[in-house]
């Protein structure tokens, strides 16, 4: 009796196993087999019908204050694999093969997006970034402005594993604009000047004198912090003509008078350390920049 229950245990036991393993294998779902990009066209020119793009160069104009330029690139995949199928018929005379093309749409993975120098940065999804058949994406651009003036122009590379596409990029930076004063407003700027040299930095007045000084050297922080007194189209009367100064001038009578300006008058002083907005180094920059576009008109003493 001990041996027959025991036989039909080793049976059970045994069924189990078969409706286990039957359960399990009714369970399993099959991978989907994974898309491996190929590298080898990427150094290749995208060729066209590839990418739709809603265009490959883009101009925007930027305000002479302006931080940052941006740029938005839609695009969508349109890429296909042709597949050929050869038919062959025969008949009772020849025996005929006609080639048919079928057009598959298929996947384009963006492998990298360089832009042509580090002021430009770019924004996406991460890397490769496979594109499904159909579907749309969008690459954001930013160029850094500060420093810059006139036209820029810079390039971003977009690599695929279909081939190479350039992005162009084209900034107006507009010129400042000239804030017009009326002559009440002038005679009040004078005497807030008279009482504080330093006054131009603060209020109201800074909006015009420290405007666009931030991160800026040499010519371009002139016609930012300088020119809008010295080279004004109705120059004040007490304000000198820079090129036409009835002193000796160098590189260190530059840099003395911007950094300490002139206690008395209504020249303020520019160098941080006194109350002013520029740097040591900004300081150095307009000093090179005047003693270059100005030469000493009086020879020095003694001579």
């Amino acid at each position: 009796m001990k041996m027959q229950r025991n036989f039909f245990a080793a049976i059970l036991f045994f069924a189990a196993g078969i409706f286990t393993a039957a359960a399990q294998s009714s369970n399993a779902v099959a991978s989907a087999p994974v898309y491996v990009p190929d590298y080898s066209h990427a150094g290749e020119p995208l060729p066209d019908g590839v990418i739709a793009w809603d265009a490959t160069m883009k101009i925007v104009d930027a305000a002479a204050d302006q931080d940052f330029a941006k740029f938005t690139f839609s695009f969508t995949n349109i890429a296909t694999v042709a597949d050929i199928t050869l038919i062959t018929n025969v008949t009772a005379t020849a025996t005929e093969i006609t080639a048919v093309t079928n057009f598959t749409p298929c996947n384009v993975t963006i492998l990298n997006v360089h832009p042509s120098c580090g002021c430009t940065t770019a924004e996406l999804p991460p890397t490769p970034w496979t594109i499904p058949p159909g579907t749309s994406g969008e690459i954001k651009l930013s160029i850094n402005l500060a420093g810059k003036s006139g036209t820029i122009i810079k390039t971003v590379a977009v690599t695929t594993d279909k081939g190479k596409k350039d992005l162009m990029l084209r900034v107006n930076i507009l010129p400042p604009v000239v804030v017009k004063m009326t002559e009440e407003q002038k005679a009040a700027g004078i005497a807030a000047a008279k009482v504080d040299r330093q006054a131009v930095f603060k209020g109201d007045c800074a909006s015009c004198h420290l405007k666009n000084v931030g991160g800026t050297y040499g010519q371009q922080l002139f016609n930012s912090a300088c020119a809008i007194c010295h080279e004004a189209e109705n120059r004040a009367t007490m304000v000198p003509d820079l090129g036409k100064l009835r002193v000796p001038t160098n590189q260190e009578f530059w840099r003395t008078w911007i950094t300490f300006g002139k206690p008395g008058s209504l020249m303020p002083a520019f160098a941080a350390s006194q109350g002013g907005p520029l740097s040591d180094l900004q300081i150095a920059s307009l000093a090179q920049y005047l003693n270059t576009v100005h030469p000493s008109q009086v020879p020095p003493v003694g001579q």
